[in-house]
């Protein structure tokens, strides 16, 4: 199991239509992936359980995996964060 942090940097946080894409994204990798935030982790592919941690601009998050992909999905789930959902 591994783990990075992330600052969201889109003008809306990780909402509606970005979350989707980061469920779609997370959704590609076999590995088991949550996000953290607090004291709060959820399943990283339930568009749910992203959308109820309430992640706004600038906020920090914590990426989790665990399985055979773990690095790669930390790896392309942050770059997708990171880059703004490519707004």
């Amino acid at each position: 199991m591994i783990s990075c942090n992330v600052t969201v940097k889109n003008s809306v946080g990780l909402h509606a239509r970005p979350a989707t894409f980061f469920i779609q994204k997370a959704n590609s990798y076999k590995s088991s992936i949550w996000v953290e935030r607090g004291d709060r982790r959820v399943n990283a592919k339930s568009l749910l359980g992203v959308l109820s941690l309430g992640i706004v601009r600038d906020m920090e998050i914590t990426l989790i995996a665990d399985g055979a992909d773990e690095q790669e999905a930390l790896d392309g789930l942050s770059a997708l964060v990171e880059t703004g959902f490519n707004e």
